[in-house]
């Protein structure tokens, strides 16, 4: 649980409003501190694991500077939320950015994994924003009736911005976990201009990039070189995610082997992924631990489905063998074989 926290009211400084800087920290209850507690800690549900960069030296990264002096010394914490808050002000250069609370907390002994898949106990420092207000009604007994007013305040199912930094790596640029729920137009305000992070360079990290690179072949650049139907797509799709779904461990060749097969398609694959890393400016292994929780938020986007006009959809799942296109005097057709219907 958090020993340490305060909050400061952050405005769009774009659309003249002001930075409202608190001058303690908040000095809360029990049963408060376990449910603000709750809400913070149960905000974060990815493996998706960040780090803070700068184009220059760490130490120059706003955020990264203040967390680091409050992980030396703690009577820093209020000193340095201000400033966090100072330079979370000034990074809003989009009037479609929301003003909210900020909080700044500090938690002792949270759980994370670390980078070769052990979990380790450490100090960590959460950065919240709230922005979204939502409507309740506050009943309150009048006479021998009752009172009904509406009122708006923050909802406690999910936060809107989220940072959580584990003090640990402090020389790579710490171990975060990051999440932004209220965009608002502007994708680049959390992640890039207030904290300045990237992907760190893990298992999650090259699961997810290999599948995301494998998809974006299969249903942009296979097309254009070869002559594969949606059907063909489909198995390919297929084929990959159950790749990854049953092997342990990525390996390169055996993927392209198992899942493509044919020597041009292969090559063709190599190439893109090639300029897939140059335009990203990312590296992705060809031999890693595959990560099952990447696995399963990259399936969503790996769905097989035909759509035919506007009447049908052809969802498919396995045995490209059972799916048979042509073509006659009333149009084009797919034949479907099976043995049970259910």
């Amino acid at each position: 649980m958090f020993s340490k926290i305060t909050v400061h009211r952050v405005g769009n400084k774009i659309n003249g409003e002001s930075l409202t800087l608190s001058q303690q920290e908040l000095q809360l209850d029990e049963d408060m501190t376990e449910l603000l507690g709750n809400y913070f800690i149960n905000a974060f549900k990815s493996e998706e694991q960040f780090q803070f960069y700068s184009d220059s030296y760490l130490v120059n990264n706003p955020v990264y500077s203040s967390v680091s002096e409050i992980f030396e010394d703690k009577a820093k914490f209020q000193w340095e939320s201000e400033n966090i808050a100072k330079h979370l002000y000034e990074a809003a250069e989009n009037p479609r950015v929301q003003a909210g609370e900020l909080f700044v907390v500090y938690f002792e002994g949270e759980v994370f994994e670390s980078a070769d898949g052990k979990s380790e106990k450490t100090d960590s420092i959460g950065i919240f924003k709230t922005e979204k207000r939502e409507g309740f009604l506050k009943i309150n007994p009048q006479d021998e009736s009752f009172e009904i007013e509406r009122d708006f305040g923050i909802s406690l199912s999910k936060i809107d911005k989220a940072a959580l930094i584990y003090n640990s790596e402090k020389e790579s640029g710490y171990v975060l976990s990051v999440i932004d729920n209220n965009k608002n137009g502007d994708i680049y305000y959390w992640f890039e201009d207030f904290l300045k992070v990237k992907q760190r360079d893990n298992e999650y990290f090259h699961t997810q990039e290999t599948l995301s690179v494998y998809k974006d072949f299969i249903t942009q650049k296979l097309p254009e070189e070869f002559e594969v139907s949606k059907a063909d797509q489909a198995d390919f799709l297929n084929k990959s995610i159950n790749f990854f779904k049953e092997k342990e461990e990525f390996k390169y060749d055996d993927f392209v082997k198992e899942v493509l097969q044919d020597d041009t398609v292969i090559e063709s694959f190599s190439n893109f992924k090639s300029d897939y890393e140059n335009d990203m400016q990312i590296s992705i292994s060809e031999d890693f631990p595959i990560n099952n929780q990447a696995v399963k938020k990259q399936q969503r986007h790996f769905k097989s489905i035909i759509k035919l006009d506007k009447n049908f959809h052809i969802y498919i799942h396995g045995d490209r063998d059972k799916l048979e296109t042509g073509q006659d005097d009333k149009g084009k057709y797919y034949r479907l074989y099976f043995e049970e219907e259910k």
